[in-house]
């Protein structure tokens, strides 16, 4: 299946391509395009949207969900793991709360850095699902 998101990932962006290949699509083909092209590819193609105007999954949706949340909520909420790490990445990417989830600060400050040591999004996608199997795997040994 295809996905299509904004240019440039960092937080959010990321951690949903991370979620949809290792959860919902290890096919996933993911597609980066200008953030105002991405409902216009979404509709062309066929690709479901995430983390722009006019996406399925937008940046920040009705209930103020980031993708990666949304999904999280919609299609996984089962796991107590990907749950945990939603807020995490919520709070990175849309709330800034701090002091909610201390964790995020440092995954908003990692994730921001993204862009700058990989060539383009598909090498950031392969290299930051590093970061969230190690984030995944410390939830679920750490986590009460």
């Amino acid at each position: 299946m295809k996905w299509v998101t904004r240019q440039r990932i960092q937080v959010n962006r990321a951690a949903t391509c991370w979620l949809i290949q290792r959860f919902l699509d290890p096919k996933a083909k993911f597609l980066f395009v200008p953030a105002e092209n991405v409902a216009s590819v979404q509709a062309g193609t066929g690709a479901t949207g995430f983390d722009a105007p006019g996406a399925t999954y937008p940046h920040e949706d009705a209930q103020g969900l980031c993708s990666f949340a949304a999904l999280v909520h919609e299609r996984l909420a089962h796991d107590p793991v990907l749950v945990e790490m939603a807020r995490i990445v919520q709070t990175a990417d849309i709330t800034g709360q701090w002091d909610e989830h201390p964790a995020a600060r440092g995954l908003q400050l990692i994730s921001r850095g993204f862009p700058f040591v990989t060539k383009d999004d598909h090498e950031t996608v392969q290299r930051a699902a590093f970061v969230y199997d190690a984030l995944y795997a410390s939830i679920k040994q750490y986590a009460p």
